[in-house]
């Protein structure tokens, strides 16, 4: 077969379902052979990086990597910010790019760009494919490393001439990559270690990042909290790894994190980081962050240990495999810390999430709470990146793990419409909703029409306060209020137009009374819906640690 026939049949053996992708040139022979594919349904992106993040929002959302293909030069390029988005949140991803011929490598060709050399910071991997005899095992090895260890985007390019070439196939059934090591169980006298420092701690807090959602341990991070006792604290990209209505959730920490979770986390004399990258989001002050604690890091790359933050414990593992480890020997007979849960409780009564309400105004806290209690906090949820994310992040309530899929190490504004796209047809029987603002979705709204040519029933929820928000917030507080470049409202489009002009349902809301029912309404409609929210103009997210403060100097709404 050819080279192009190989690769789809690679693809097929790897059990891709689904394909986000736009042609061109280089890459057409692998279109010409995607074209008889039975398994594989290939979607027409507008733009490129729609479908880097629509393959991101696929792999976040199943587990399973998320492929996107795409031609060469501007189209290979275009995908470099899904691709960074993906590397710093840990998404599998297989993204596939055209190339011009081997014999062109190097002379400036039509639609040529060094791919491998631009993307090699923000992939865990990359191939340049010169012999049409490694396209299979190249297959099989960048799904391999795009799942295994500390998940992330793995790129190949293909040269057109390589494409073409023919090959006999061999379907490789077992992978070994030299050098590359994937560590499963922790070493057992470190995790013993872990053990006995939780046993005699008086203060402890777990903290709970995203690599404990994509190793699939929230039955083990749960047992632990039933079995200790122990407070749990997330980050954003560990929402829904614990249910946040359970009477042991601090919610999340961090800049907008709960007030009483990061005064736990300053006040405790032991932190238990799992699946966490201690982000300068979540610390605050590096040098004044958890002043008084011991910490135990659990995570399955080793580069993330003590990068940031110098550990006490460092247990190098797949973070499911280590917890149901320390679950079996963390002991019952611990310190009492009935003292500690009761201030804790304290801080939650004083210091509780809150926002003004001030009549048919509608606050998008208010709004966002009620698409959490119409959906009962099961939809899939994504966000782009700005106040509303943070919002989502505060008044959804998540309850599952992979349930929020966000930018939130690269911080893309225009991630939320393409992931919702990628996360609905990765879970086609499940509700998802992308809340975004005015600012952010524009940068990928063309994704519209995917949505509609496809029926994929998303429901986009604009929050449109006429400013790039957070932006304005900090304007706002720290530069005198001079809005340099944060002001949209008089350059905003007619959002209903525009999303009929696209083919998908329009709803418009801008009094309190309506946000339920146009809720329903959305939901209701079995295809793609926009619902433009007209929200109140110059709120701020609080509470709020500002940058450069320790994580308990929070500045909160009066």
């Amino acid at each position: 077969m050819t080279g192009a026939q190989a690769m789809i049949k690679a693809l097929e053996m790897e059990g891709v379902d689904t394909i986000f992708g736009l042609p061109g040139g280089a890459i057409l022979p692998t279109f010409d052979a995607l074209y008889d594919s039975k398994q594989i349904k290939f979607i027409l992106v507008r733009h490129e990086q729609g479908a880097s993040h629509m393959a991101d929002g696929y792999g976040r959302a199943t587990g399973k990597p998320g492929v996107c293909l795409v031609t060469s030069g501007p189209a290979a390029t275009n995908t470099v910010t899904g691709l960074a988005t993906a590397f710093m949140d840990s998404a599998p991803m297989v993204c596939i790019t055209g190339q011009v011929a081997t014999t062109a490598i190097g002379s400036d060709a039509f639609q040529e760009a060094d791919v491998c050399g631009i993307t090699r910071p923000v992939t865990k991997h990359n191939y340049l494919i010169r012999d049409v005899r490694d396209i299979v095992r190249t297959v099989r090895e960048a799904f391999y490393i795009a799942r295994t260890g500390r998940p992330g985007p793995v790129l190949i390019d293909f040269p057109v001439n390589i494409s073409r070439q023919t090959v006999e196939f061999e379907w490789p059934e077992e992978v070994h990559i030299r050098g590359y090591e994937i560590p499963s169980k922790g070493d057992k006298a470190q995790i013993q270690k872990a053990a006995e420092l939780i046993k005699d701690s008086k203060r402890p807090v777990l903290y709970v990042g995203g690599g404990a959602v994509g190793s699939g341990a929230n039955k083990e991070i749960f047992d632990f909290v039933e079995k200790t006792g122990i407070p749990i604290t997330t980050t954003v990209l560990g929402l829904g790894i614990f249910p946040e209505d359970h009477p042991d959730s601090l919610r999340m920490l961090g800049m907008h994190g709960t007030v009483y979770a990061n005064y736990s986390v300053q006040r405790s004399d032991l932190l238990i980081a799992v699946g966490a990258r201690f982000d300068d989001r979540v610390t605050g002050n590096i040098e004044k962050f958890c002043p008084h604690a011991k910490i135990i890091h659990i995570d399955i790359d080793p580069a993330s240990i003590s990068k940031t933050v110098k550990v006490d414990v460092s247990i190098v593992g797949d973070v499911r495999h280590v917890m149901k480890d320390l679950n079996k020997i963390v002991s019952d007979k611990r310190q009492d810390i009935t003292a500690w849960t009761d201030q804790i409780a304290e801080w939650k009564k004083k210091h509780p999430l809150k926002y003004k309400d001030s009549g048919d105004v509608i606050r998008q806290e208010y709004a966002i709470a009620k698409i959490g209690e119409v959906t009962k906090h099961k939809a899939v949820v994504t966000t782009g990146v700005g106040q509303h994310q943070m919002w989502a992040a505060q008044w959804y309530k998540f309850k599952a793990p992979r349930s929020m899929l966000t930018s939130g190490g690269l911080g893309t504004m225009g991630y939320g419409l393409p992931a919702a796209i990628g996360a609905q047809l990765g879970r086609p029987k499940e509700t998802v909703v992308c809340i975004d603002g005015d600012g952010s979705v524009q940068m990928t709204i063309c994704e519209l029409t995917t949505a509609a040519y496809y029926k994929i029933p998303v429901k986009l929820f604009i929050m449109d306060n006429e400013y790039h928000g957070m932006v304005r917030q900090w304007q706002q507080l720290f530069y005198n209020n001079r809005l340099s470049g944060s002001v949209l409202g008089p350059s905003n489009p007619d959002f209903l137009k525009l999303a009929e002009s696209h083919g998908v349902k329009a709803l418009r809301c801008d009094k309190k009374d309506d946000v339920v029912p146009t809720i329903q309404k959305a939901l209701e409609h079995d295809g793609p819906v926009l619902v433009h929210m007209v929200v109140a103009k110059e709120d701020n997210v609080y509470p709020m640690v500002p940058s450069g403060h320790a994580l308990d100097q929070v500045m909160d709404m009066a």
